[in-house]
Parts: structure tokens; C-alpha cells; sequence
């Protein structure tokens, strides 16, 4: 299956909200699926939405690297995951912040405030009822693309525009501000990149 081009921020199909998908079983999803798993692998992100493939229907390719969860215990790593349908709901108020990029803004980083744990219901492609509570890293990346299948991009929702800007350049200001390493340690800079473009 050959990957399609990522849609970029400013064509209307990413301002839409999308069609639910009606029938699991209709071949065009799983093709549909096939093509997002091809464009996901070749851009390089972590999660990908059918509408940034062209295609305006609430279908979501999700996953988390070991080494991109955080800091909470019920974080983890998620394989690769397709969901068809999904939809979310906050457990409580608290969120937090962290950089997000997009496949669909390529090149940007901006701080956006998302909420730590999720309810996700969603079916898979084989017709499997999902329901269960995500927190972490998975949280992040679930609301960023089912934030897509509504037409919101992660820039509707940063409140602090001060962080936002080109990895490159926010990379070199926060290398600015790390202080000088102590004795006998070495410094690390806060990476604006922790977070891939979804």
C-alpha cells in the first residue's frame, strides 16, 4: 500500500469534523487503515488521523514508544493501535502541560495543556469494543488525534504562544537558559523535540 501525502495545516479537511464510520466492515476501512499505516511510517510520527490523509472519517493510528512515556505509573508503551470511532472523556480536571508538533504543522513545536487521564471508548477494526481509562503519554497523543477528527488542531489549544516556535530555534533558546553543568555532572537541555509530531 503506497503512503499519501500529508495534508498541511490550512486545507479545510483539517477544520472538519468527521464522519463516524458506519460500516467496520466495508473494505474501504481496512484500505483506509493500510494507507494511514504506510503515510504514518514514512512521515516518522507516533499518531496519525484520517484527515490528514484527505479522508474526513473517525479513524485514528495511535502508538507510544517505550521511551516516550512519562513519568506516571500507569503510563506505558503502545504498539501501533487503529481506532475507529474513538472518543474521550477527562477522568477529572488535572492536566499538564507538554511540547507537541504535527505532522500536518511540520517543523513546529508548541506547550499545550492536556488532560492527564482519559476514558477512551472506540472499537477496533475487527470489531472490538475499547473501553478503558488512559493516562500519560497515551492520554496526550489520543486527545491530539481525536482532536483532528473535530477539526481542532494542537494550536487551538496552547495558551502561551511565548512557547511556541521551530524546533530548531527553541532548541537553541532553552540550550541558552540551562545553567552551567556542577562539577563532575553533565548538563542536559530540555529537548522542545521530546514530544513527535502526531
Amino acid at each position: 500500500m503506497s503512503a499519501k501525502s500529508i495534508v498541511r495545516a490550512g486545507d479545510p479537511v483539517l477544520r472538519r469534523i468527521a464522519a463516524p464510520v458506519a460500516d467496520l466492515r466495508a473494505p474501504e476501512v481496512a484500505e483506509l487503515i493500510r494507507e494511514m499505516e504506510a503515510s504514518l511510517a514514512e512521515a516518522g510520527g507516533i499518531g496519525l488521523a484520517a484527515p490528514q490523509i484527505g479522508v474526513s472519517e473517525r479513524v485514528i493510528l495511535v502508538s507510544v514508544p517505550a521511551a516516550r512515556r512519562t513519568d506516571d505509573p500507569e503510563d506505558g508503551p503502545l504498539p501501533l493501535t487503529a481506532l475507529v470511532n474513538p472518543a474521550l472523556t477527562p477522568i477529572d480536571d488535572e492536566r499538564a502541560l507538554g511540547m507537541e508538533g504535527c505532522l500536518s504543522i511540520p517543523g513546529l513545536r508548541g506547550e499545550v495543556p492536556r488532560w492527564t487521564r482519559v476514558r477512551l471508548t472506540a472499537v477496533t477494526p475487527e470489531g472490538e469494543s475499547v473501553d478503558t481509562v488512559m493516562t500519560g503519554m497515551r492520554a496526550r497523543v489520543l486527545q491530539h488525534e481525536v482532536d483532528h477528527l473535530d477539526g481542532i488542531l494542537y494550536l487551538d489549544r496552547m495558551t502561551d504562544f511565548t512557547r511556541f516556535g521551530y524546533v530548531e530555534e527553541l532548541i537553541e533558546a532553552d540550550m541558552r537558559d540551562v545553567p552551567p553543568p556542577s562539577p563532575g555532572r553533565d548538563a542536559a537541555a530540555p529537548d522542545p523535540t521530546e514530544e513527535p509530531a502526531t
